[in-house]
């Protein structure tokens, strides 16, 4: 209820996670997880999370968002009622321009509060559940291909029934290489999707791409460079694979525009690019508009970050093509959570708890954090 509890303290903790195996993508190598994590709590006693992962090719750095969420939109918070939360987002951007992650941890902590004030789940504070379950699809990015068949092998045993494939970081006959042997074991039953994460010169792109096409894919992921706008259109409509967009469409500013052109056939949604939650439903409710399909995408994140894109993509009336929400239990050597982050038979599932629904671990915050 409005002026029932007021914020009291709030603490960043830096944290850094090693990863079971270093992932390469045309935009890099990440061996870990580098996030600030932001605990709000109120006078009476109650803790709200929310997490910034920025990654430095594509949104920003930890330091940033850190330095964002102390010495700039921190400072309001003390004393501040948590469930005016559209109140206090709209300050953050009089205040501060860009840092969207730190933003997304800010909006989290306070849905967190402000969902446990009221008993009710992010998912149902953001416009209500359409599912309980989100279909998960895990990205191969190793460049040791064998060791991926192997994780490959376990993952379908585990039920996972999408693969995303990482190109671009090696050569195209690589490439082509990984999807012929995909297609031989596992013919049909597994949906590939490509991201080149804009590892293709705009050039030579749609030759690559028609190259894939026999391999049937999902879609292709953000094949040029994020400002080649121009570019992406013109490859979305010269070549047959649906083209997804994620570096080249951040918020709904652009997701308006990205719309007009016919950017892209699918935009991928992500807390961390788009501010939120909130906003991120916001490009999902133009792209709807436009028909252009969304698909749940993450950057680097704990299972704290992923609660809240669970939560999102709940929210979601129309969701066709999954998530990839794998972090904690696929990629990282551990997770901040003290339950396991929901993932069975290739199934995220939504919590249902007040607020994100999970609990941190305080023990493994202070066993990863870095500052």
């Amino acid at each position: 209820m409005l002026g029932t509890q007021t914020i009291s303290d709030l603490s960043v903790h830096c944290v850094h996670i090693p990863a079971k195996a270093v992932h390469s993508h045309g935009s890099g190598d990440v061996a870990g997880i580098n996030v600030a994590i932001l605990e709000l709590t109120t006078d009476a006693g109650l803790t709200g999370w929310g997490e910034a992962s920025p990654w430095p090719v594509f949104t920003g750095t930890v330091d940033g968002a850190a330095a964002a969420l102390n010495a700039h939109l921190g400072p309001h918070l003390i004393g501040a009622d948590p469930v005016l939360v559209g109140h206090h987002m709209a300050l953050a951007d009089r205040l501060l321009v860009g840092h969207p992650e730190a933003k997304a941890a800010l909006e989290c902590a306070l849905l967190d509060l402000t969902g446990q004030i009221v008993g009710l789940p992010i998912a149902e504070l953001v416009g209500g559940r359409h599912r309980d379950t989100i279909p998960l699809s895990f990205s191969v990015a190793n460049p040791d291909f064998d060791t991926d068949l192997a994780d490959i092998a376990a993952l379908v045993a585990d039920g996972v029934r999408i693969l995303k494939l990482k190109t671009g970081f090696n050569d195209h006959a690589f490439d082509l290489m990984r999807l012929q042997k995909l297609r031989e074991i596992y013919d049909d039953t597994l949906s590939l999707r490509i991201d080149y994460n804009q590892g293709l010169p705009a050039y030579d792109a749609v030759r690559c791409i028609r190259d894939l096409e026999a391999f049937r894919p999902t879609f292709v992921e953000q094949p040029v460079k994020m400002h080649e706008r121009a570019a992406l259109a013109a490859i979305t409509a010269a070549v047959d694979v649906p083209i997804m967009a994620d570096e080249s469409v951040f918020n709904p500013v652009q997701a308006l525009e990205g719309a007009g052109m016919r950017l892209a056939d699918i935009f991928s949604l992500k807390i961390m690019k788009s501010g939120g939650i909130r906003r991120a439903l916001e490009v999902a409710t133009i792209a709807r508009a436009a028909g252009i399909d969304v698909y749940g995408g993450c950057m680097f994140e704990t299972g704290i970050a992923h609660a809240a894109g669970a939560h999102l993509m709940a929210a979601v009336p129309d969701l066709k093509l999954g998530c990839e929400f794998y972090m904690p239990t696929y990629y990282a050597a551990d997770d901040l959570l003290r339950e396991p982050f929901p993932v069975r038979a290739g199934l995220v599932t939504v919590p249902t708890d007040p607020g994100l629904g999970v609990k941190v671990d305080r023990t493994k915050l202070e066993k990863y954090r870095t500052a």
